[in-house]
């Protein structure tokens, strides 16, 4: 199945699970099995890498020679370990625009992002990505998506060990990286961490307050159908701009942010010919 099609019928386990939550709290005595389970950061980790390895197989994804690769390399591998997180990044090749991190610390850019924000932009994005997994949401919508995967087999056993995933409820884990929506409240605190990541490591603010104003600006204009998940299942990119803004404001750090030029092809290496040198007989 190819990345489009995946697209429309599975996504992400930390996005799409408000209907789902409606549906499990009306299942009755199911429901106490099931609120049962218990779910550790580890237990999510080794059912994300599990997901992730299921999706990288599914999808385009850059080589390592990809200037789209190589873009992202430069820029976050001096992040692959940031608050006690082991982090990998690798690009989705499809002009949607997104971003995502899971709990194992795999952390997937989608080239369609990266095509539309320069590096600090996408720095602000993927530092409120990695702001879920160490506040845990991505724990616990891993645990939810489980939980709604239990209540689509009828309520079946719930492993906790990512050996023992079905085939649905790996689904279900996949479906929730792609489509993740969560509360209001874990959005703050994830675009605070964003925040605070860009200040901690020096790099420009108010670039937090322009990635989400290009969102914005995309999400009302012929582009918006490329973020049509995106927009659904997070909060409003202008209001989360304006708080951005508040934010460098109080700071003293607050200047309205140019975006960069902005490269994703591989820089060609060149290579010097030897020229060939004849010794003069003497």
């Amino acid at each position: 199945m190819n990345f489009k099609s995946k697209l429309l019928s599975v996504f992400f386990i930390v996005l799409c699970l408000s209907n789902s939550n409606a549906q499990i709290d009306l299942v009755g005595a199911g429901k106490n099995l099931i609120g049962g389970f218990t779910f550790s950061d580890e237990q999510a980790a080794a059912m994300s890498k599990e997901a992730i390895i299921k999706m990288d197989a599914e999808n385009n994804v850059a080589s390592a020679k990809d200037g789209y690769s190589i873009r992202l390399n430069k820029l976050f591998g001096k992040h692959s370990n940031e608050n006690g997180l082991v982090l990998n990044y690798k690009v989705y090749l499809t002009k949607d625009v997104n971003a995502f991190a899971t709990a194992d610390g795999s952390v997937r850019v989608f080239s369609g992002l990266m095509d539309i924000m320069d590096d600090n932009q996408l720095l602000a994005v993927i530092g409120h990505e990695i702001g879920h997994v160490v506040n845990h949401d991505s724990r616990d919508g891993m645990r939810a998506a489980l939980k709604t995967a239990a209540a689509r087999e009828g309520l079946g056993a719930i492993s906790n060990k990512a050996a023992e995933l079905s085939a649905g409820q790996l689904g279900a884990i996949s479906e929730s990286l792609l489509n993740s929506s969560h509360s209001r409240k874990q959005e703050s605190e994830a675009d605070l961490f964003s925040y605070d990541f860009m200040k901690s490591h020096n790099y420009d603010v108010n670039a937090v307050e322009s990635a989400f104003a290009i969102l914005a600006k995309m999400g009302s204009g012929a582009e918006s159908s490329i973020l049509t998940k995106f927009m659904s299942s997070h909060p409003n990119p202008k209001d989360r701009a304006e708080k951005a803004k508040k934010r460098a404001t109080e700071d003293g750090l607050y200047k309205e942010y140019v975006q960069k030029p902005i490269s994703n092809k591989a820089v060609a290496t060149k290579t010097t010919a030897k020229k060939a040198t004849t010794k003069k007989k003497k």
